[in-house]
């Protein structure tokens, strides 16, 4: 009996915890963690104490991410690392401004219906194969972020895959509900369905009743039933929701990739060439295209194995269900493109407000290209006394505000006689509307991930951390590389990447002289590898962005962004050891270092 209720009083104390779990997790991470700043007392320990509170709430989502994102606002200064004023303003910088003047941009783009027309428009130039569909966002957004920035070209572009998205899982519906009609003996006003093709419809009922299976199709179709009702009210299926997940982290994953290719195309690569043309003068080796000549290839192959690798992790990879070899297409892709068609012509011609959001839009992206190209003088050089003033988020602002600015409907108003006269005009978009559309969770995100990189460079702990690569010197140089491209690839994930390369630089060049190698042996992958921040939310703002439409959890982008990294680190140690070697002469000390006054390690 006594065993009976001491069983009992454990299930009801495991229940408790269950329930529970999120508040202990909270209460426990804390006091787990207080020896490291207790017993060290450094302002690096107590950094690195915040960094791993804040690291692991937002892994467990023990507290909501915008929630602890706001922990470095109080413990910073609790911990005398950075005054509550320093910290502030890294909650707001020009991310957000950025973010702002882009929102402006979704907002009239989904309030007249142009991301629908484009989304449509694309689906009919594609087709409905999510495989094909995913390639084809990606290549277009890996080319766009080759000239825009990433934050940018991520968040034009998901709009745009997320109506595409939906317009796929509604036509799916559309066809499942008509067939299931036409099956029970129905007249299908909708779409018409050839007798002749009857085999085929059955073959398709057939394929229906087996739920999709990454490893496999499940044999029981008894889970059905659990796969439709998961995500109630904004997911059809398990597969849909699969497929919204795989949408997402390739526009995320191919902005960066895209931005790996160009000088222009990243902070970091910006940030390195800098470095390395004051630091090495006589070099004269890297240019807009050396550069592009380097990586290009280096993205091209990334691009291409994450898409394999998202492809398999989500919806599983088929060459015969993609290639199809040679059949005609089935009943239902027919019926899904001829219900996209029906949806496209019911949008009618293009309106005049469509027209003036298309054209903004061209002249946001066309003033981010030629602002600062590389390869030739952007408009900015135009303002010499102060061109390193704008940047895109001034752009993105100048062209946001339009949209408050131009009149596209006249508001009236009938008077006592009976006479209707205009008092007013409408704009493009309001300030109402855009706050509904304003991410303000994802601002305070991003503004925390920002704090927090800056806690980690004003207390000295990145510059510690940097400071432990130098004893890789006594390891062979392939070895080398490797550990310090996985160290960086690790730590871009919690730190931003400006500021991770901005801290190695000086480290890992002064590394490469005193083991007498060619500096760009090493430095050169470690700046790539500084791109690859995949794993997290709050790793860079793509993936913020892409996190703010709802379909991924943490754990997904862990997942598929692991795979990634692991595939980004392999690519680049294959490029560092054969194309680029000849292009730099990676094997020779150059003399172009010798020049240099700058100490090496002991």
């Amino acid at each position: 009996m006594r065993n009976w209720r001491s069983l009992l009083t454990e299930m009801k104390l495991l229940d408790i915890i269950l329930v529970y779990r999120r508040l202990i997790l909270i209460i426990l991470t804390p006091l787990l963690l207080l020896p490291l700043p207790l017993i060290i007392q450094t302002k690096e320990a107590k950094c690195a104490y915040t960094l791993f509170v804040v690291a692991i709430f937002w892994i467990t989502e023990a507290l909501p991410l915008s929630v602890t994102a706001l922990l470095p606002g109080f413990m910073f200064p609790l911990f005398g690392i950075l005054p509550s004023k320093q910290l502030a303003s890294a909650y707001f910088n020009d991310f957000h401004l950025l973010l702002i003047g882009v929102i402006c941009l979704a907002t009239s783009i989904e309030k007249w219906n142009l991301h629908k027309r484009i989304a449509l428009r694309m689906v009919m130039m594609v087709g409905v194969n999510p495989a094909w569909l995913t390639l084809g966002f990606m290549i277009s957004t890996a080319f766009l972020s080759m000239w825009l920035s990433n934050t940018s070209t991520t968040a034009m572009v998901m709009p745009i895959v997320e109506a595409v998205a939906q317009q796929i899982i509604s036509a799916e519906a559309e066809i499942e509900a008509t067939q299931m009609t036409y099956f029970s003996g129905s007249t299908n006003h909708g779409l018409e369905i050839n007798e002749s093709d009857n085999c085929s419809e059955k073959n398709e009922l057939k394929e229906k009743n087996i739920p999709f299976s990454r490893n496999d199709a499940r044999k029981s179709s008894g889970k059905i039933d659990l796969e439709k009702n998961s995500e109630v009210g904004r997911y059809r299926t398990w597969k849909d929701h699969m497929m919204c997940k795989l949408m997402c982290l390739s526009i995320t994953y191919s902005s960066t990739i895209g931005g790996l290719t160009t000088i222009t195309g990243t902070s970091t690569n910006l940030i390195f060439a800098e470095h390395f043309n004051s630091r090495y003068p006589d070099c004269r080796c890297i240019n807009f295209g050396s550069w592009f000549m380097l990586s290009f290839p280096a993205a091209i192959i990334l691009l291409f194995l994450s898409w394999i690798w998202l492809q398999w992790l989500f919806l599983g990879f088929s060459l015969k269900e993609m290639f199809k070899c040679g059949k005609n297409k089935t009943v239902k892709e027919e019926a899904c493109e001829n219900v996209i068609k029906e949806e496209y012509q019911k949008l009618g011609p293009m309106r005049f407000q469509e027209i003036i959001t298309l054209v903004l839009f061209t002249i946001m992206a066309l003033l981010w290209f030629t602002r600062d190209p590389g390869f030739l003088p952007g408009w900015s050089s135009l303002f010499p006394q102060y061109s390193s003033f704008v940047t895109d988020s001034t752009v993105a602002l100048t062209i946001g505000i339009l949209f408050f600015l131009i009149p596209v409907k006249k508001l009236t108003k009938t008077t006592p006689t009976g006479e209707i006269t205009a008092f007013d005009y409408s704009p493009l978009i309001t300030w109402k509307e855009f706050q509904s559309f304003m991410p303000w969770d994802i601002a305070i995100l991003v503004g925390g991930g920002f704090a927090l990189a800056e806690g980690c460079k004003i207390s000295g702990l990145s510059h510690w951390i940097g400071q432990q690569l130098t004893p890789l010197g006594s390891l062979p140089v392939w070895s080398t590389i490797f550990i310090s491209s996985l160290l960086v690839t690790s730590l871009t994930e919690v730190v931003s990447n400006a500021a991770t390369i901005t801290l190695l630089l000086p480290i890992l060049a002064p590394l490469a002289e005193a083991i007498h190698v060619n500096p760009l042996y090493i430095l050169l992958p470690c700046t790539l590898c500084t791109s690859f921040a995949f794993l997290l939310p709050i790793s860079n703002p793509p993936n913020a962005i892409v996190f703010s439409y709802g379909h991924l959890k943490v754990i997904d982008m862990v997942k598929a962004g692991l795979g990634i990294n692991i595939i980004g680190v392999a690519v680049v140690m294959l490029g560092i050891f054969t194309w680029m070697v000849p292009m730099f002469d990676l094997h020779t000390y150059p003399s172009w270092v010798s020049g240099t006054n700058n100490n090496t390690l002991p």
